[in-house]
């Protein structure tokens, strides 16, 4: 605003508190979404006993991607997690990545979350 201050707007429960960190997670998704492996994705906050709660990442690559990678090994979780870390504040990035060939959506197309969070961990 005029003042210099940022102010954020998104939902209350896509809002990830994780070691006393408010991470949103829109905007782990947009950083995901900027590799160039990644087609679509969803992040949720799933149950931490240490942190209270870590971002866990729901990643469909695009069909494009060849290798290893596909399967979703080490290499590639790596990949995403410094990406993110590069791209927007480093305590944001997913502890978890979990890849799968699609996302639980509506008929509409929006990814239902609560889907993912019924089967996270």
């Amino acid at each position: 605003d005029e003042n210099g201050y940022f102010h954020f707007a998104a939902r209350n429960d896509d809002m990830i508190i994780s070691s006393g960190y408010n991470i949103a997670g829109p905007e782990v998704e947009a950083a995901l979404l900027s590799h160039e492996a990644v087609a679509e994705c969803a992040v949720i906050g799933v149950p931490d006993e240490e942190r209270g709660a870590i971002v866990e990442a729901h990643v469909v690559l695009r069909g494009d991607v060849t290798g290893d990678a596909q399967t979703g090994d080490a290499q590639m979780i790596k990949a995403l997690q410094d990406h993110v870390k590069a791209t927007i504040a480093p305590h944001k990035y997913p502890r978890a990545v979990m890849f799968t060939d699609t996302l639980p959506k509506t008929e509409t197309g929006k990814i239902q979350r609560f889907r993912l969070k019924q089967t996270a961990g």
